[in-house]
């Protein structure tokens, strides 16, 4: 029996692990998993040493206090490996602390799988380096990585995105009525961010833009896709929707949403958007000399052009999102049809279902050689 050591860092990649692993179970019955995650990753049969609830951090305060926890769990991991019957090591995206464990697999002679590549394409291209020496295979989950890493060494496959896996939540008229608005209205969708950082900063601005909105458009519903870790003071008759975001996506016919997945979501479920952020003044200085895209919306960088329009920082103005959003919510008008059009270009890029099979025969293949 093999048994394959896979570690995920925060919610997402324990989802995105998961998947891997229920497909990998699927092709290989008798395969063992052991590793780092979270509840789906134990769900899909994975026994854990360690729950990413105690390592999930955010802020530079709460990372530093978090730095002996991640330093005994790297000691425990190699602990682990040093036994010498783990066959393939596979790591979810959480790159600050899987490029160590990518490292010392190396060293100890196991086979390392990176399944959603760290964004090296944006910032600290150095470690590229690193992980041509310590990474056997590298499975991503945006088109335009392959190239990216395979020119720099690293042997990579572009999988497609997960996001295509996940199960449709209905029809429009149908998930509008089901949230309790009305189907025959327009709905505009506000996605400030599922962590309460994010929501912070973004919220106030995307609630008096959709304000300023809803007194052109007296028609219009809003709605905000809350988490519950965020809060959200002052909605007026907003709609706040809690942890249902799926269906909010479904139910927008235009978004106002955080850079990010966020814009592929949007794009996924055909909703036109505007695209902002807004973060700690230091941290975007520091940004702005560090990152090297051009542009902040991951639908963006998918297409390679401006198919969303951004704004950033002090252009991040509830007048600036609120002018940018009425004509995408207006059925007909030259920006909504562009943006539609520049929406299902990047939805044929993103590749076809599948992402988690694919990733899993990369790691079939690991395991055979």
């Amino acid at each position: 029996m093999s048994t394959v050591f896979v570690s995920a860092g925060e919610p997402s990649g324990d989802a995105h692990a998961a998947a891997l692993v229920l497909a990998l179970k699927r092709a290989e019955p008798g395969v063992r998993i052991e590793g780092v995650g979270g509840p789906a990753l134990q769900a899909a049969g994975a026994e854990l040493m360690e729950r990413i609830e105690h390592l999930t951090v955010i802020g530079f305060a709460e990372v530093v206090a978090k730095v002996p926890a991640h330093w005994r769990l790297l000691r425990a991991i190699e602990r682990r490996l040093a036994r010498g019957d783990v066959k393939l090591v596979i790591l979810t995206d959480y790159p600050g602390f899987h490029l160590r464990v990518a490292a010392l697999a190396h060293r100890l002679g196991v086979p390392v799988m990176y399944f959603i590549a760290p964004q090296l394409w944006a910032w600290h291209e150095s470690r590229v380096k690193t992980m041509a020496r310590d990474v056997a295979r590298l499975a991503v989950i945006l088109p335009f990585e392959e190239r990216f890493f395979n020119d720099r060494g690293v042997k990579t496959t572009f999988v497609g995105h997960p996001l295509l896996d996940r199960p449709p939540v209905g029809e429009k008229y149908a998930v509008k009525a089901r949230l309790g608005l009305d189907p025959k209205r327009p709905v505009l969708g506000l996605f400030p961010g599922s962590r309460a950082q994010e929501a912070k900063r973004l919220w106030p601005v995307f609630r008096d833009a959709a304000r300023i909105a809803t007194e052109s458009r007296p028609d219009l519903q809003c709605l905000v896709a809350a988490a519950g870790r965020a809060e959200y003071p002052d909605p007026g008759s907003i709609r706040l929707v809690e942890d249902r975001p799926a269906e909010c996506f479904a139910a927008a016919d235009a978004a106002l949403s955080k850079s990010g997945t966020t814009t592929l979501e949007a794009a996924l479920a055909g909703a036109p958007q505007v695209i902002a952020y807004r973060m700690n003044p230091l941290s975007y200085l520091l940004a702005r000399r560090l990152v090297r895209v051009p542009f902040i919306g991951m639908v963006n960088l998918v297409a390679g052009r401006m198919v969303a329009p951004e704004f950033v920082q002090g252009e991040a103005t509830a007048e600036r999102l609120a002018q940018a959003v009425l004509p995408l919510l207006t059925d007909g008008s030259p920006e909504r049809r562009a943006q539609l059009e520049g929406l299902g270009e990047v939805r044929r890029l993103l590749g076809g279902p599948g992402a988690a099979e694919r990733a899993a025969a990369i790691a079939r293949e690991l395991l055979a050689a």
